[in-house]
């Protein structure tokens, strides 16, 4: 019998009224084992109605009551780790030290959003004119909403709602409906560190539920993280309706290796930034661009190193890479190694037959490897987010460095070298948000901010760190003059205020 994922409303789980439903199933089985209510936008209005009742006490809340919840929260996270990652193994399939990982980056923001008493500190000017003093300082904005995708069900989450909270706000979580459970499960720990009832709410469902948050009046601001087209419609829809929006959108990151690298730790971070999550996430590398001759030599390690890769249930301890989160998905990725070699590509490695013995049902598919893609070909042009890796030809830097930068996509990027000179221009000169000097996955720690530039942003606040927080609050200047005591009543003075 499968279990019904129903949604958090006022501190509580609360079941799904609209009776729609939909399937959450075992990657490595194909078997549904779970249904998720899909909300309606009547439960919507519910929702939103009891996080904004909650707002009117929590935004007037003291720094050290927010931050004493967030200190029991983190304890409780950390001590939870092995079965949240438990929950994303079950519902996404990647490994587990892989879904483990993902849990402890989500820690950093909370960190973080522990000391948020210093990032909301103000700024003060004082006898700005005579006994005039200027104040600077930020303010919740009330209801903000998140939507998530299904690759990180915890980290992406907790890359929003700590800080959100932090500041003061009341945050309604849209997670993916393919693996919700995670999502309950953090609202649980929320609940018993003492979070006040209807200030994190989980909402499951489909583009009803999106859409109904992006129209709601009282949803001042929408996070985002998912693929392009979604974050373009997120950011126009929302924008529209008067919010604030961060919508992070898709990746065709590139990894960029000059005659000089270490041949050898290429390889291996190619292999892990393309392959690792099995390549559903949107800082894989899914284009190594070789310059000079090393091509030919860089392709044959990254091959051995790929076919010694053990594909297997994310919760076998020996596998290091699991399937695919749908059937669909698993289709529409050996789509584009299927068609590669009628649009020009070298299939070096075609993953696409794979099989796992006893797990025949499962959303299995192997590494593929393709060499001298052209950039017109689908395999290229397109974020498969799968295990597909790619491998272009350049003649120099200078054409590598153009190549990246012609690409509609500008979320992260890497540079493999010794030689400082070449790696410090192409920090400057690359267009993308995240860059890496001998690192691949050049994700930033939790207090310095997420995001990339063109096609992967929409918005003009990167995710987390700084950014984070001053897109969860909003700034206000007082300007203050108090009379001295000494001062007898004063006339009327209907000039222009002067700094003197």
């Amino acid at each position: 019998m499968t279990k019904t994922v129903h949604h958090w409303i006022g501190g509580k789980a609360v079941e799904g009224t609209s009776g729609e439903f939909g399937p959450v199933t075992d990657p490595a089985t194909g078997a549904v084992t779970t249904q998720v209510a899909f909300a309606s936008a009547e439960e919507v209005d519910r929702a939103v109605a009891i996080a904004r009742a909650a707002y009117t006490t929590w935004g007037t809340s003291s720094l050290a009551q927010r931050t004493t919840v967030l200190f029991k929260f983190r304890a409780l996270l950390d001590a939870n780790r092995d079965a949240i990652a438990e929950l994303i193994t079950a519902e996404h399939g990647k490994v587990h030290s892989d879904a483990f990982g993902e849990v402890a980056r989500g820690l950093e923001i909370v960190d973080l959003a522990c000391g948020i008493t210093t990032q909301l500190k103000g700024e003060l000017s004082t006898q700005v004119s005579s006994r005039v003093d200027v104040a600077s300082i930020r303010q919740p904005l009330g209801v903000v909403a998140g939507i998530t995708p299904f690759n990180f069900p915890a980290m992406v989450p907790m890359w929003m709602f700590p800080l959100a909270i932090a500041c003061g706000n009341t945050f309604i979580l849209k997670p993916s409906e393919k693996d919700p459970s995670a999502s309950m499960k953090i609202a649980e720990l929320l609940a018993e560190a003492g979070l006040p009832d209807g200030v994190f709410t989980v909402l499951h469902g489909d583009r009803v539920a999106v859409d109904a948050l992006l129209a709601h009046p009282d949803v001042a601001a929408v996070s985002f993280v998912g693929s392009t087209p979604i974050a373009r419609h997120i950011h126009t829809t929302a924008s529209a309706n008067g919010k604030r929006v961060q919508a992070l959108g898709g990746a065709k990151n590139h990894m960029l290796v000059l005659p000089d690298a270490d041949l050898d730790a290429a390889a291996d971070a190619a292999v892990s930034a393309a392959y690792g999550s099995a390549g559903e996430r949107c800082m894989a590398i899914s284009a190594v661009v070789a310059v000079g001759a090393i091509g030919d030599e860089l392709v044959e390690k990254i091959r051995e190193r790929a076919e010694k890769i053990k594909i297997g249930p994310g919760n076998d301890p020996s596998s290091e890479m699991g399937p695919l989160i749908t059937a669909a998905h698993r289709d529409k990725v050996a789509s584009y190694v299927k068609g590669a070699a009628a649009q020009g590509c070298e299939v070096v490695l075609d993953g696409t037959g794979l099989t796992v013995e006893g797990f025949e049902d499962g959303h299995w598919i192997g590494l593929s490897l393709l060499d001298h893609v052209p950039t017109s070909s689908d395999a290229y042009r397109d974020e498969i987010f799968g295990p597909v890796l790619c491998v272009l030809r350049a003649e120099t830097y200078e054409e590598g460095l153009a190549l990246i930068n012609a690409s509609p996509f500008g979320n992260g990027t890497a540079i493999f070298t010794r030689d400082g000179g070449a790696a410090r221009r192409f920090q400057l000169e690359v267009e993308a948000g995240m860059v890496g000097v001998n690192v691949p996955i050049p994700v930033p720690v939790g207090y310095h901010s997420f995001g990339g530039w063109k096609d992967s942003l929409f918005g003009d606040h990167h995710i987390y760190g700084n950014d984070g927080t001053h897109f969860y609050t909003r700034g206000k200047v007082v300007t203050t003059r108090w009379p001295d005591p000494a001062d007898g009543p004063s006339g009327v003075d209907l000039g222009f205020p002067m700094s003197r």
